[in-house]
Order: C-alpha cells, then sequence, then structure tokens
C-alpha cells in the first residue's frame, strides 16, 4: 500500500461502512507512519456480519452444495492465495513488521492449508453402528455447526486466520472474522479472495476494530455456534467462560513459555541455530517461542557462547530489506511491554549478557528491540515463568535428564518444546514426559496443516490442524431407523 487508504468492514460479500461512522488508524512498526484507516467495528457491525453469515449457511447455494464442491471452492481459494502472495506477504510485512523473507516464506506455503482441507471436504462422514436388532439400522452424521466467530492475532495474520477459517469452510461452516486492529489489511484481502474464488456472499466476513468494541459483542451473539480464538491465555479464560455459559464450543489457542532443551550429546552447532531460530525468528512474537533454555552444563558455555555471538551479529532493520533479520516488535505497546519485562529481569536478579535496549531500527524510527539473552536465573522468576513475547530469552543450566524434565514442567503453558540430543531412547524418553502439544527433537518450530496442534494445560483447548480439527466445526448426529414392517410393541405388555 503506496499511501494510506481507507478500508471498510466486509460483510455479505461487500466492503461495509462501519455502523458509527467511526475509524481508527494504522501504522508501519518500522517507521511509525500511518498505513491506512481502518473501520472501528462495534455491535451494530457484528450483528450485520453475523446476519449475513446467517443468511449464506441457510442459502441452498451454501447449504445444499456438495462437499466435493466445497473442495473445489477451498482449493481455488489456494490457488488464488498463491497468485497474490507477493501482494500479501508485503502487506502483512507492512503492517506488523515481520520480515518480507519470511513472510514470503509463509505465503508459499498458505496454499497448502486450503489445499489440504479440499482434499478432506468429501471425506467427512459418519459411521455405521452394529446394534442388537438386525431389523434397526443406526447410523451417525457429521453436520456443520452454523456460523463460527474467528478472534485472530497480529503476529501472524494470514496463517492464524487460515488454520480456522480452512476447516471451518470445509465442514460447511459461514464464518465471521474479528482480525487484531493492528493487522487488518491481510485478513481483508483474504475475504475478497473467498468471494473471488467462487463462495457465496457472506461465507466470509470480517469486521475491524478492537476487541472490548467488536470481538466482545462476537463472542456473545446469540447466533454464534462456536468461537475460535488465538491470542493471550487471560483473554482466552474470559472467551471459553462466555462460550461454556452459552453452551457452545470454543478452540482456543493461546500462550506459551516453552523449553527448548540441550543435552551434552547434542550437536551443539546445530542446536545453537536452533536456539536462534526458536526465540529470534519472528522477533520472538510467536506463542511457540523456545524462550526458555535448557542446557546441560557440561555444554553450558560453549552453547550460549555461540547463541550470543549469533544474537550480536543479527541484523535489525527494515523488514523489506533482503539482509535484514530482525525486524521491529509489531507495536508501541508491545515494545514497552518487553522492554518493562526485561528491566523487571534486572531487577529479579538476571543479568543481561546481550541486548536489552530499545533501538530506532537505524534511524527508521520504528518500535526495535535488541536481541536478548538473560542468565544467571532460575525458574522462579517472571521473566522465566511469564510469556514475554519478543526477542528476550532465558538460559537455564540443568545437570540430570531428571532435573531438565522437572524445570521443562515446571510451568502453567503446555503449548510446545525443543529437545536437542543424538540418543534415540532418550528423545523418546523426552517426548514421552514433556508436557506440551508439540514436542520437536533436533528441530524447532516445524508444522503443517497435516499435523494436529494443541495446548496443554494453559496453553488451550481443542485442536487445529489435521483431520482431527473437523471435529471441532462439526456436530454428531445419530440416526436410527426401524427397517422392520411388524407393528411397533405395547410398551406395557411383557415379551418373552
Amino acid at each position: 500500500m503506496p499511501e494510506p487508504t481507507t478500508l471498510q468492514h466486509f460483510i455479505g460479500g461487500k466492503p461495509t461502512a462501519p455502523a458509527a461512522g467511526e475509524y481508527f488508524e494504522s501504522t508501519n512498526p518500522a517507521t511509525r507512519r500511518p498505513l491506512y484507516r481502518a473501520a472501528r467495528g462495534n455491535a451494530t457491525d457484528i450483528d450485520r456480519a453475523v446476519t449475513a453469515a446467517t443468511a449464506a449457511f441457510e442459502d441452498p447455494r451454501w447449504r445444499d452444495l456438495s462437499q466435493t464442491r466445497r473442495g473445489h471452492l477451498l482449493r481455488r481459494l489456494g490457488d488464488l492465495i498463491a497468485e497474490h502472495a507477493e501482494e500479501l506477504a508485503r502487506t502483512e510485512t507492512l503492517d506488523n513488521g515481520k520480515l518480507l523473507r519470511e513472510m514470503r516464506g509463509q505465503l508459499a506455503t498458505l496454499p497448502e492449508y486450503y489445499h489440504y482441507y479440499a482434499g478432506l471436504a468429501d471425506k467427512i462422514h459418519g459411521d455405521v453402528i452394529p446394534t442388537s436388532d438386525r431389523r434397526v439400522l443406526n447410523y451417525t452424521a457429521r453436520e456443520p455447526l452454523g456460523v463460527v466467530g474467528a478472534i485472530t492475532p497480529w503476529n501472524s495474520p494470514l496463517t492464524l486466520t487460515s488454520s480456522k477459517l480452512a476447516p471451518a469452510l470445509c465442514a460447511g461452516n459461514t464464518v465471521v472474522v474479528k482480525p487484531s486492529e493492528h493487522t487488518s489489511a491481510s485478513v481483508l484481502r483474504l475475504a475478497e479472495l473467498a468471494l473471488e474464488a467462487g463462495f457465496p456472499p457472506g461465507a466470509v466476513n470480517v469486521v475491524t476494530g478492537f476487541g472490548a468494541e467488536a470481538g466482545q459483542p462476537l463472542v456473545d451473539h446469540p447466533g454464534l455456534a462456536k468461537i475460535s480464538f488465538t491470542g493471550s491465555t487471560a483473554t482466552g479464560s474470559r472467551i471459553a467462560s462466555a462460550a461454556a455459559g452459552r453452551f457452545i464450543g470454543s478452540t482456543l489457542e493461546l500462550g506459551g513459555k516453552s523449553p527448548n532443551i540441550v543435552f551434552e550429546d547434542a550437536d551443539i552447532p546445530n542446536a545453537a541455530m536452533g536456539v536462534v531460530a526458536g526465540i529470534f525468528a519472528a522477533a520472538g512474537q510467536t506463542c511457540i517461542a523456545g524462550s526458555r533454555v535448557l542446557v546441560h552444563r557440561s555444554v553450558h558455555d560453549e552453547l550460549l557462547e555461540r547463541v550470543t555471538a549469533r544474537a550480536r551479529a543479527i541484523r535489525i532493520g527494515d523488514p523489506l530489506e533482503e539482509t535484514t533479520e530482525l525486524g521491529p516488535l509489531a507495536f508501541a505497546d508491545q515494545r514497552d511491554k518487553v522492554a518493562g519485562y526485561v528491566d523487571l529481569g534486572r531487577e529479579e536478579g538476571a543479568r543481561v549478557l546481550t541486548g536489552g535496549r530499545a533501538t530506532d531500527g537505524g534511524g527508521l524510527g520504528g518500535w526495535f528491540y535488541e536481541p536478548t539473552i538473560l542468565v544467571d536465573v532460575d525458574n522462579s522468576m517472571r521473566v522465566v515463568r511469564e510469556e514475554i513475547f519478543g526477542p528476550v530469552l532465558a538460559v537455564l543450566p540443568f545437570d540430570t535428564e531428571e532435573e531438565a524434565v522437572r524445570i521443562a514442567n515446571d510451568t502453567e503453558y503446555g503449548l510446545a518444546a525443543g529437545v536437542w540430543t543424538t540418543s534415540l531412547s532418550r528423545a523418546h524418553r523426552m517426548a514421552d514426559r514433556l508436557e506440551a502439544g508439540t514436542v520437536w527433537v533436533n528441530t524447532y518450530r516445524a508444522m503443517s496443516p497435516m499435523s494436529p496442534r494443541q495446548g496443554f494445560k494453559t496453553s488451550g483447548v481443542g485442536v487445529e490442524h489435521g483431520t482431527e480439527t473437523i471435529k471441532e466445526y462439526t456436530r454428531l448426529k445419530s440416526v436410527w431407523i426401524n427397517t422392520g414392517e411388524e407393528p411397533v410393541a405395547d410398551p406395557f405388555t411383557m415379551r418373552s
């Protein structure tokens, strides 16, 4: 977007002005310059979107569409995303400050989400259940829920929206998305592409705005059949309570404080790069960030030396430049939060080995923060226990495998974990004992739409990705049919 523009909601297949006529400004986090004005949604806008989604769900053009045809539409949407990959990648980089080359990589694989669920669309079916009476046929069917609400974050808007949108549409639902107020543009463009792909008007709706003004009315709307949310654990808890009070389902992908564990037999150069990738890629703004590194004392110094050297060499700057390795944090409050945690760490007794300062990104003036490593920490400190969501790494030594497991699991979170070892038996032991929904061995941040992802403990509820997520977006119906022609027996007459 070369100059600021005005973005409207996308409701019922067309751009729609906000009911209150209000807009808010989004800025480029690398330069703090205005990017666009987006519609400031409220409860009236949400009601319009849910009404449009309900009408689309009940419309025979969608309701009676075959599952195979739904798959064709999903495949076409994936193809359109591939055709517009460069545009979408640049939009997200300008909006949240992620590296353009990283966003190009995400957009190269994003069509796979839609292609995967396109192939799955006509594989959704029930079963025939054996009964004690052969004259009675019992079968099950999976049906779409209705209108699904999706509230998505700012760190990977298209990817995290797609992890909800693709399976929801695959199952036959319609969707209302409330993207983060920090990253509205790419999700609005995705809704336009869905219409272009052939989805009926109202199948995909987007209402932009703030959580209290638009997100909460979406969660509370009586026309909603399910809510899917990615974001903080605190907000997820409130959403879960609201959904449970109305007896609708919720899928929640929440926070993490993931351990990246390096054993004495690990390939140390590989492990060091895995540690760097786990925390400094995406400026640490990812729920699966390996923000706690647990390293065996015998290789502690060697690993720390390698990681520190690479952290100090990371090139900070314009995320649109190919040579940049670390872009800005997404907005001012996020940088202030990260800086506040580092200051807190100092107060708690942590030592800043490298980084620990805000920077302007070489004169760009944006919300940059240096790659930071904290040492002399223990698992009781807030900087080790709480999610920071920035390029801040805490390093803790351990002496035994048992101690590593204890430290790793001593957290309220359970989203992900990494293990670095050349021992196959240890790899399996650790995968079994770590309380995390995803465990990587000798790699980090690998993922696929085919592989289910679930958070343990306060890191979430429900499953995203894979075939299992279809259960999150369907309801199960059991049907009983008496195929016999005998009259129904009198229930008050004893039968021999």
